[in-house]
């Protein structure tokens, strides 16, 4: 089978296609024939070396597909279930032998594309929302790369919880999309200082929240735009990793809180995960929630999918279809 790997970790020129052998179940694992992959921040991560991981490195952490084969003591699932699923590696594949535990089925009529497009961004905006700092009516969060996949979702179960949302994006065009998903402000940070401007848009108070998948170039001033004992949720390095900062910079703003979040310990057992999944996976049948996907790409095109998400440039999901 054909699937995506990287000997050497470094640009989008060692995302490799090659062939390996299919892969066979082991205990508690079930074979995915995939259909449609999804691609985020975290793929990059790992080509690039910023996640540590033995060579040849697999890459890709979200797919859908149908389930072909199952191992020993594998009850959640049976082969010709269709099937998606999220952090676990190597999606970027024709095949994947995944834990069963972690296969969600998939509702009837939804398409390949759309569960691969809402596992990883839809839970990841689901327990930030929810869980990491629970949102309700009396709350303001501020929403980095508001029309990213993650923004955009979040900004819906932002505004579902009752929140007011301000968002931050780079072009009148992105910031469009941010308050069609019901962003209550979008800031131009490329032509706004956006600190100054959430001081303004809170008559000084400051948010409650802070959602930063941007990193470096952001963290900093998102300190400031919190109000006293407000919480600064960072999720993401699209800018390159948080720098290293005294914790004694904390009570100096404001006695706030930092956390550093990731999906794996809000989707720790199958319950939760089947809880998350659930709700994002209705709603989106539903409508009411929606999944934008910015473009689908062959697998063969890892490399152009990760220039693409890199340059910061999209809005919505990137997807890679084998």
């Amino acid at each position: 089978m054909k699937a995506i790997q990287v000997f050497e970790p470094g640009g989008v020129e060692k995302l490799l296609l090659v062939d390996v052998p299919e892969p066979v179940p082991g205990e508690g694992q079930a074979v995915v024939r995939i259909a449609a992959i999804g691609v985020n921040y975290i793929d990059t991560y790992f080509r690039t070396g910023l996640y540590k991981s033995e060579t040849p490195i697999s890459i890709g952490m979200e797919a859908a597909g149908v389930v072909t084969a199952t191992g020993p003591g594998v009850t959640e699932v049976k082969a010709g279930d269709r099937v998606a699923y999220c952090m676990e590696r190597g999606s970027y594949a024709e095949y994947a032998s995944v834990a069963a535990w972690r296969l969600v089925k998939m509702p009837d009529g939804m398409a390949f594309e759309t569960a691969a497009a809402a596992m990883l961004q839809g839970m990841t905006a689901h327990y930030l929302a929810h869980s990491t700092y629970a949102l309700g009516p009396s709350d303001t969060a501020l929403v980095h790369a508001a029309a990213g996949g993650t923004g955009l979702l979040l900004v819906q179960m932002a505004k579902m919880r009752g929140a007011r949302v301000i968002g931050t994006t780079s072009t009148a065009g992105k910031a469009a999309l941010a308050r069609g998903a019901g962003a209550d402000e979008v800031i131009l940070y490329t032509e706004k200082d956006f600190e100054a401007e959430v001081g303004r848009l809170t008559g000084g108070r400051g948010v409650d929240v802070v959602y930063d998948s941007v990193g470096a170039s952001t963290f900093l001033k998102s300190l400031g735009c919190l109000r006293p004992r407000g919480m600064m949720v960072t999720f993401g390095n699209a800018s390159g990793p948080v720098p290293a900062i005294e914790p004694l910079l904390l009570s100096q703003k404001g006695a706030l809180f930092l956390t550093r979040p990731i999906l794996t310990y809000y989707a720790a057992n199958r319950e939760e995960l089947l809880r998350r999944a659930s709700d994002v996976l209705g709603w989106i049948v539903s409508g009411k929630l929606n999944l934008r996907i910015h473009r689908a790409y062959q697998l063969r095109e890892a490399a152009q999918a990760h220039l693409d998400l890199e340059s910061r440039t999209t809005s919505g999901k990137l997807l890679l279809i084998p």
